[in-house]
C-alpha cells in the first residue's frame, strides 16, 4: 500500500499560511459578507488556516523541550498580534483603536493567537499532574474559555487545540468535535447571513490535509529554525500590511 502521508509540517504550515493570506485579503477589498462567488471562494480557502493552527500548537506541546518557554512566547505573541490584528481588522483611527471594546462590542476584539495561546494552556491543564482531580481541570478549562472568548474565533481555537492533543493521532474524533463547536460558532455569531454561518464548516477542509502529515517537521534542520521564526514574524507582519492599506485606502475596495 502507497504511503499517503506525504506532507511534513513545513509544507502544511506553508498552506495554511497562504490560506490566511487569501482569507485577510478577501476581507480586506470585500468588506462585509457579499455573496460574489470570489471571496465566497477565498473564505472557503481561508477556513483551512485555524484547524491546522491549533494541529500544530498541539504537536508543539508534545515536541517543545521547555514548555514554559513555549507557552511564554505565545503569549508574546498574541501580544504583538494584537496591534497588528487591530489596524488589520478595525483600522487605525488613534491610539484608542489598540483597546479592546473601546470602539466597538464585536466578539473579536484581538487575534486567534490569543485563543490558541490559552489552548495550550488548556492541554497543560489537562496533562496537569499537579492538578489531581477531574472537577478542577473541568472548572479551570472552562474559565479559558471565558479568558480566551474575545478572540478571533473565540473559544472554539482554544478547544481545538485541546482537542487534537488529547485524540492526539486520531483525526476523526476531533473532526466532530469541530463541526460541533464551529457550527455554534457560526450560527451564534453570523446569525444575520446563513450563507457565511454555514461556510464556516469549511473548517472540515483541514483534515484531509492533516491527514498527509507525516509527523515531521522536514528535513533541513536550518529550514526547520527558519519556519519556526517565520510565522511568528509573517503572521503580525502581514495583517499590520494589510490594515496601514486599508487605512490609507490602497487597497480596491469591492462591495
Amino acid at each position: 500500500m502507497t504511503n499517503y502521508k506525504v506532507l511534513n509540517g513545513n509544507a502544511i504550515k506553508f498552506i495554511a499560511i497562504i490560506a490566511m493570506t487569501i482569507d485577510h485579503i478577501a476581507w480586506a477589498i470585500f468588506p462585509g459578507y457579499p455573496h460574489r462567488w470570489a471571496p465566497i471562494v477565498m473564505h472557503i480557502i481561508g477556513r483551512i488556516t485555524m484547524p491546522t493552527m491549533c494541529f500544530f500548537v498541539a504537536e508543539g506541546f508534545f515536541h517543545t523541550r521547555n514548555v514554559n518557554k513555549y507557552t511564554a512566547r505565545m503569549f508574546l505573541f498574541a501580544i504583538i498580534s494584537h496591534f497588528a490584528f487591530e489596524i488589520e481588522w478595525y483600522g487605525f483611527r488613534d491610539w484608542h483603536a489598540l483597546i479592546p471594546f473601546y470602539y466597538n462590542y464585536d466578539a473579536s476584539q484581538t487575534s486567534v493567537i490569543w485563543t490558541l495561546a490559552w489552548g495550550l494552556v488548556m492541554l497543560r491543564v489537562a496533562y496537569s499532574e499537579k492538578i489531581k482531580t477531574c472537577w478542577a481541570k473541568t472548572l479551570l478549562i472552562c474559565l479559558i474559555c471565558v479568558v480566551s472568548f474575545p478572540g478571533d474565533w473565540s473559544c472554539v481555537a482554544s478547544l481545538l487545540v485541546l482537542c487534537f492533543g488529547t485524540y492526539r493521532g486520531c483525526l476523526w474524533k476531533p473532526a466532530l468535535w469541530m463541526a460541533f463547536y464551529v457550527g455554534v460558532f457560526g450560527y451564534t455569531f453570523l446569525p444575520y447571513d446563513l450563507l457565511y454561518a454555514t461556510m464556516q464548516l469549511s473548517v472540515l477542509l483541514s483534515i484531509p490535509i492533516l491527514m498527509l502529515y507525516n509527523g515531521q517537521r522536514g528535513s533541513n534542520p536550518k529550514f526547520n529554525t527558519f519556519m519556526k521564526w517565520f510565522f511568528y514574524i509573517y503572521y503580525p507582519l502581514h495583517l499590520a500590511l494589510i490594515g496601514v492599506l486599508k487605512t490609507y485606502n490602497l487597497l480596491p475596495i469591492y462591495r
